[in-house]
């Protein structure tokens, strides 16, 4: 396991297996991921995000519907990833809006989320900084193929959900099923996110006990 964050190279080796379903992987990549609770947007907003962000993507000749269409984007130039960058403000909005019932809020709740991101740190990957926001987490993780962080991904959503609805006395899902990652190709990008991450509280008008904030020591 690495010590320190590795970023995306394009020109070097990319692995592509084929199984059930085609996927794409670099080694030792890092990512910027965010995902959120099921009641944290409106659905006819929801829908709307979703379909011009796919028609942007269906007009860079790049298949929403492709499990691997990260890899196509992640080879536009530099300007038409800037631009794509327009919808991940857009949804970031409004997630900042806080809508939904925000479990997320609750310091117990929240702990819940931090403790399980802290659970293999060193061991399977590195965790960078997080916020658990009141419907939504942000964080870095490097070390990671692609295909790993999606396993990851989905295994801190499933035993954070169980976690809290314990915790809460329910059932059912808590988690919208998709989230969102985005390689990081640099040191300067990846201290934009880290400077993002710390902003996101403040830019969203939040109590100091309304947000849980960890930013990993430097080397």
């Amino acid at each position: 396991m690495p010590e320190r964050f590795q970023f995306f190279n394009p020109v070097a080796g990319v692995t592509v297996t084929r199984g059930n379903l085609p996927h794409w992987d670099q080694a030792q990549s890092t990512y910027f991921i965010t995902w959120r609770t099921a009641d944290s947007i409106p659905r006819v907003v929801w829908q709307r995000w979703r379909q011009e962000r796919n028609s942007w993507l269906l007009a860079h000749d790049i298949n929403p519907a492709s499990r691997d269409w990260r890899l196509d984007f992640e080879m536009l130039d530099e300007a038409a990833r800037d631009d794509f960058r327009q919808f991940a403000r857009s949804l970031e909005s409004e997630l900042d809006g806080c809508h939904g019932e925000c479990a997320l809020r609750d310091p117990q709740i929240a702990r819940l989320v931090a403790d399980a991101l802290h659970h293999f740190d060193g061991s399977r990957y590195v965790l960078g900084d997080y916020v658990v926001m009141p419907n939504h987490v942000h964080l870095l993780v490097g070390g990671l193929a692609r295909e790993a962080m999606l396993k990851q991904v989905e295994s801190w959503k499933r035993w954070m959900a169980i976690g809290i609805n314990q915790t809460l006395g329910r059932s059912g899902r808590f988690w919208q099923d998709e989230s969102f990652d985005h390689l990081v190709r640099n040191e300067a990008s990846f201290e934009k996110f880290r400077a993002y991450i710390a902003r996101n509280p403040v830019m969203a008008g939040l109590k100091t006990d309304h947000f849980l904030l960890w930013q990993r020591p430097a080397a």
